[in-house]
């Protein structure tokens, strides 16, 4: 009989995986616990022996001070010890060898670690035991198990691993830098005194070397960082870390140069999203390799932009730029917004980087030079405003910019004021804008409103034109409207209700997979942009009238005046009524508040029934103080004036009021550049298009009583009626041609067809496109103007050519026969 079988029934390959699955789990836990126990028993032995070494170095008895002796008792002391023993007595050596064996702490020898008594032999040597100890335990490889796919064979399922050894990357990066770090301060150490033995000339052929030698280096990096940036950002560190060039004859412009590299690099490697520091259970949770590297590489992109900006605020600072401090403190700014500065300390190191605080900058940088770094330094955080606004820090680099606005040095403030315009009419969002505006609030009331007005002016370039207005409480009061249950079935049945729940998660995620921004979302950051800038605007209406931000102000109100609420009309009106009655202020101020008020009432205002004489009188008198060599800016106020008084208003107007502005411009066109002329003709022929019986201003015959007064400055007591527009007549002799068809064309009352009609061109553009059209910026005419006939010949002619044919004849027989007759001069006649 065969051997008796087992009752043990066979396991089936699925069990058999899957117990090799656990027993592999339970192997790998067992062996991470082992390697866990052997590290900590040696952190135990090391901390034992480090504890010992200090207890035997207390317990080493030390030598006393030995001093030199004199020669004379060395010569003494030779002496004694070359006389021989045998001169002694037996007495004397048993006496002495007694004392020996019987010394105390007086007589022994201190300098010698060795014991006294024969019962301490055991503590003998201690030290030189502790001695043959190695310094450093050799460290145990920790190794990683790598598992792999089984194998089948008859016996059963053969499961395999791979153990790989652990590199400790940090380490052995910190021990590079370290040793890279040394030999350049043993140069820069070395280098000096031999640099400053140079002729000049060989200092400034060392000095170029030496820089062609750092542009490579930088060249190099950048260009190794650019093209793999996942596993080159330590780089980046190293190209930070030149920022610290000590070399006095080459640091400005290296520092300068790895300023700018570093931002084309950051430029170039920054993702186009936010960072966003990972929570607890993110970090916690297994992810892919490829995962777990993209982490790393937005973890140290992220710290070394940090460090970078605060490099660069730093070098801000350090100058006499006025600065306020983004990067070191939490600023209101960051609420609006997710960004990663949430995560980040409060209070940020002053110095970028602990390997840095080793090296320091050099003083020998004079201070033109160091205002040189900052202005790099500025123009490269304008530009990351600009290329990044998406990216971390944005509204740190806001918080560091803004103050520089208001800079005493006009190249830095004009810097940063042009990259805000630019960034306010590039923000689509508004979320950058809103920032700005915040800061820009702040600042201008912290410093009780002694800011440039150009800070303001940059407010101007807003992209704002849709904004949350409020509405009556009519409109805004919800519609209550009761309805029956039969009537709520009938609108909607509860599959209906079902669908409708389902299309709208369906469009908020459409939405979502478009990362398109929602209008409302847009039109509400848009409301609190203004909102704040109208907060400036009233704050200095209130408590600094006389400031020299009032123009600014004026400026703005007349941009953003078609978005005011009606709630501020009546307060608005009177302050702006107060200042031009105050007469403080300039032309183009009142200009400006005359603008403003028409704005208002041209858009929602049109509903109130205000009547804004006071203001017609005001740009009536301020018409004739306008001339050719005030700006060009007042003429456009004027005509935007215009069309807003009485193109718009053309119902509100009386005939009166028409005929004295249609007078007193044409006046004006008189003595102002073409351009203006042309303007302000234009506007004349709008006027007499919206009052079409103005026309007999063109006939010489008195309408009513009275005579036309010039000089009264109010339009509807002047007697317009009662003068001619004789102006046309002397325009149509202007030097500009578009100037004299103009004339012609308003001298025959502006037809629309015949000879003395415009062309399509001219007919179709408004006042304003004309004026800028033509245009004499360039001190040019546009367009050039013909030269006059010259009265003189272009060239002189022969004279024979002037006669008629019978004296030419003539003129050549007598020519030929004086020709041929030779003169003689000897002879003489008697």
């Amino acid at each position: 009989m065969g051997p008796l079988r087992s009752k043990k029934r066979r396991p089936t390959f699925r069990r058999l995986l899957k117990t090799s699955g656990m027993k592999l789990e339970n192997k790998l836990k067992n062996r991470q616990l082992k390697q866990q126990n052997v590290a900590k028993k040696q952190r135990k032995e090391q901390k034992r022996l480090r504890q010992a070494m200090k207890g035997a170095a207390l317990q080493m008895p030390r030598p006393l001070e030995t001093y030199r002796k004199r020669p004379e008792e060395e010569e003494e002391e030779e002496f004694l010890e070359s006389l021989p023993t045998d001169m002694m007595d037996e007495e004397d050596l048993m006496q002495m060898t007694a004392m020996a064996r019987k010394a105390s702490f007086i007589t022994r020898d201190l300098s010698s670690c060795g014991p006294v008594h024969s019962s301490k032999k055991k503590s003998a040597d201690v030290v030189r035991s502790y001695e043959k100890v190695p310094r450093k335990m050799a460290r145990m490889e920790e190794k990683e198990v790598i598992q792999l796919l089984p194998i089948k064979d008859k016996s059963g399922v053969i499961p395999r691993s791979i153990e790989r050894v652990k590199q400790h990357e940090k380490e052995v990066e910190e021990e590079e830098e370290e040793t890279a770090a040394m030999p350049e301060q043993e140069e820069d150490e070395g280098g000096s005194p031999s640099y400053m033995e140079l002729t000049p000339e060989e200092r400034e052929r060392f000095r170029v070397q030496t820089l062609n030698i750092k542009k490579q280096r930088i060249a190099s990096l950048a260009s190794t960082i650019i093209s793999d940036p996942l596993n080159n950002m330590k780089r980046v560190k190293e190209l930070r870390g030149m920022m610290m060039e000590a070399d006095p004859s080459v640091a400005v412009s290296v520092r300068k140069m790895v300023m700018v590299s570093l931002m084309e690099v950051f430029k170039d490697i920054a993702p186009t999203y936010r960072i966003r520091p990972l929570t607890p259970a993110e970090k916690n949770t297994k992810v892919k390799k490829e995962t777990q590297q993209l982490r790393e590489f937005e973890e140290s992109l992220i710290s070394q932009y940090k460090f970078y900006l605060e490099d660069l605020e730093q070098t801000i600072k350090g100058t006499s730029l006025q600065h306020t401090p983004a990067l070191h403190t939490h600023t209101h700014t960051h609420t609006h917004t997710h960004t990663h500065t949430h995560t980040q300390p409060h209070c940020l190191p002053s110095s970028p980087d602990w390997k840095q605080k080793k090296r320091k900058r050099s003083q020998a940088v004079s201070f033109q030079s160091y205002r040189s770094l900052a202005e790099v330094s500025v123009r490269c955080l304008c530009e990351l405003l600009l290329s990044m606004p998406h990216f971390n820090f944005h509204n740190n680099i806001i918080v560091i910019l803004v103050p520089l606005m208001n800079d005493p040095l006009k190249k830095v403030s004009d810097m940063c004021c042009d990259a805000f315009r630019k960034l306010f009419q590039e923000d689509r969002v508004g979320g950058a804008s809103l920032a700005t505006v915040r800061v820009i609030s702040g600042l201008t009331k912290s410093l009780n409103y002694n800011v440039r007005p150009e800070v303001l002016r940059t407010l101007l370039s807003l992209r704002i034109k849709e904004v949350e207005m409020k509405k009556d409480l009519e409109a805004t009061a919800p519609k209550t409207k009761l309805m029956t249950n039969k009537e709520k079935k009938k609108n909607l049945s509860r599959m209906q209700r079902k669908w409708k729940k389902a299309e709208e998660k369906l469009e908020k995620e459409l939405l979502e997979a478009e990362a398109s921004e929602s209008k409302e979302k847009k039109t509400k950051m848009h409301t609190e942009t203004l909102n704040i800038i109208f907060l400036i605007y009233f704050r200095i209406l209130k408590k600094a009238q006389r400031s020299v931000l009032l123009p600014a102000v004026l400026e703005g109100l007349a941009n953003f005046a078609h978005l005011i609420n009606l709630e501020f009309f009546d307060d608005l009106l009177n302050v702006l009524q107060n200042l031009i009655q105050s007469g403080d202020l300039t032309n183009r101020e009142s200009l400006h508040c005359i603008q403003t008020v028409f704005t208002i009432l041209s858009g929602q205002g049109d509903a109130l029934n205000i009547d804004p004489l006071n203001f017609y009188s005001q740009l009536y008198k301020i018409l004739l103080q306008l001339h050719a060599g005030a700006p060009d800016d007042d003429i456009i106020i004027v005509l935007r004036c215009l069309d807003a008084m009485l193109t718009r208003r053309r119902k509100q107007v009386t005939l009166q009021r028409a005929m004295a502005f249609l007078k007193r411009l044409s006046t004006l066109s008189l003595h102002v550049l073409p351009n203006a002329s042309v303007g302000i003709l234009a506007a004349n022929r709008a006027t007499m298009h919206s009052f079409p019986k103005c026309d007999f201003l063109l006939d010489n015959e008195i309408q009513g009583s009275g005579f036309y007064l010039t000089e009264l400055d109010e339009p509807e007591h002047c007697n317009a009626q009662n003068t001619a527009l004789w102006e046309l007549h002397t325009l149509q002799r202007h030097f500009h041609p578009v100037v004299r068809r103009f004339a012609r064309h308003l001298s025959h009352a502006a037809p629309s067809d015949g000879s003395a009609a415009l062309s399509v061109e001219l007919s179709r553009r408004s006042p304003l496109e004309l004026f800028e059209d033509y245009s004499v910026k360039n001190m040019a005419f546009n367009p050039p103007v013909a030269p006059p006939a010259s009265k003189k010949k272009d060239q002189f002619v022969v004279g024979v050519a002037l006669l008629d044919d019978k004296l030419q004849k003539q003129a050549d027989g007598i020519t030929s026969m004086a020709e041929d007759t030779q003169m003689d001069f000897t002879t003489t006649r008697c």
